[in-house]
């Protein structure tokens, strides 16, 4: 029995304009790169051009599999003011070096950011003095993102392939691998979807979902399947025994050949104790995660019925009555203001 460490861890013209520059690096590659690589740019080619073609944000539409989603390749965008991007108002993006006096607007403006700087800290500090010695303490400003048009997009589709012509048996990078592409049992657009939820995790609590690791006398995948099992449960013995690698992995019964004891940490104590949620937050969001990282890769839920869970559903309906109260005490204080302006105050003779 081997012992190991247990550690759950359109703009229409600018998104044409992005697939023409990875179009363009992708025909580079055949130029530059080795005779092997040319087949993979080739393909890559292809999947961009169908997909500026089609011009369509659902790859599922178009029959293909990301087969790499993870942080680095997903990107938030937001409105920008007109007047203020330099492509529509002529600007030049470079910031100048400013000529004769050191400190002019510019190098005081930095200036004053770290005085700003500092006089945060120092407040801080003296805040958390007099907080331990009973004095008057601020409420910590509530972070929000209310207000922000944010939109995600999903790049680098350079390991993209078609649904019904998988180009290879390893996708994905290694924290974000579902385990049926381990087992090599096959895999379609679910695969993603997993992938999807590792993501999410990681963005909620700072952490990769899974980092394995190889130890003395068991691999790296060996160690990534026992820390799944560790926070979802046992893996199904029809799924266990029933990829290409699962002989080499498990035993008849379904249990890990050579990683024996498992220390079991469901996904909602987890949330609670590690990460501090609370218990009404963490039992939400395992509500949401946990069918994207069922074992049986049939029963994860699209990206289209995600949308439709209750606790996306619960966020945006919490964030749209509490910018209806905000326009509304702004309405309100508004009148006040105009009744004040209106007020005249008649003197008797």
């Amino acid at each position: 029995m081997m012992m190991r460490e247990s550690t759950p861890t359109r703009r229409e013209g600018t998104t044409r304009f992005g697939l023409e520059i990875r179009l363009l690096a992708a025909a580079l590659k055949i130029q530059k790169s080795a005779a092997q690589f040319v087949q993979a740019a080739l393909h890559e080619i292809e999947v961009l051009s169908v997909i500026a073609d089609e011009d369509i944000s659902n790859s599922r539409e178009l029959g293909i599999i990301h087969t790499d989603l993870k942080p680095e390749n997903i990107l938030l965008s937001n409105t920008i003011d007109p007047d203020k991007d330099p492509i529509r108002s002529g600007a030049s993006p470079i910031l100048e070096r400013p000529e004769g006096n050191l400190y002019t607007s510019v190098t005081m403006s930095i200036i004053e950011k770290k005085l700003k700087r500092r006089a945060r800290r120092a407040a801080a500090k003296i805040s958390g003095q007099r907080s331990s010695t009973g004095g008057a303490t601020t409420k910590p400003e509530r972070r929000s993102m209310e207000g922000i048009d944010v939109q995600c997009k999903i790049v680098d589709f350079g390991n993209a392939c078609w649904a019904d012509k998988p180009f290879a048996e390893e996708i994905q990078t290694r924290q974000y691998r579902a385990p049926e592409v381990i087992l090599q049992s096959g895999y379609s657009f679910s695969v993603d979807m997993w992938s999807f939820a590792c993501t999410a995790s990681e963005l909620a609590t700072g952490d990769m979902m899974f980092a394995p690791k190889g130890g003395q006398g068991f691999s790296e995948d060996e160690d990534h399947l026992a820390l799944m099992m560790e926070l979802l449960g046992k893996i199904p013995k029809k799924i266990a025994i029933g990829g290409a690698r699962s002989k080499d992995l498990f035993d008849k019964y379904g249990d890990l050949k050579r990683i024996r004891r498992l220390k079991f940490w469901p996904l909602v104590k987890l949330l609670m104790d590690k990460y501090k949620f609370s218990e009404a937050d963490a039992r939400e969001f395992s509500e949401f995660l946990a069918p994207l990282l069922d074992f049986v890769p049939e029963n994860r839920p699209t990206a289209q019925q995600c949308l439709e869970h209750p606790w996306l559903s619960m966020r945006r309906s919490s964030a749209q009555n509490e910018m209806a109260n905000k326009m509304s005490n702004s309405s309100n204080i508004q009148k006040v203001e105009t009744g004040m302006k209106n007020l005249q105050i008649k003197v008797g003779k």
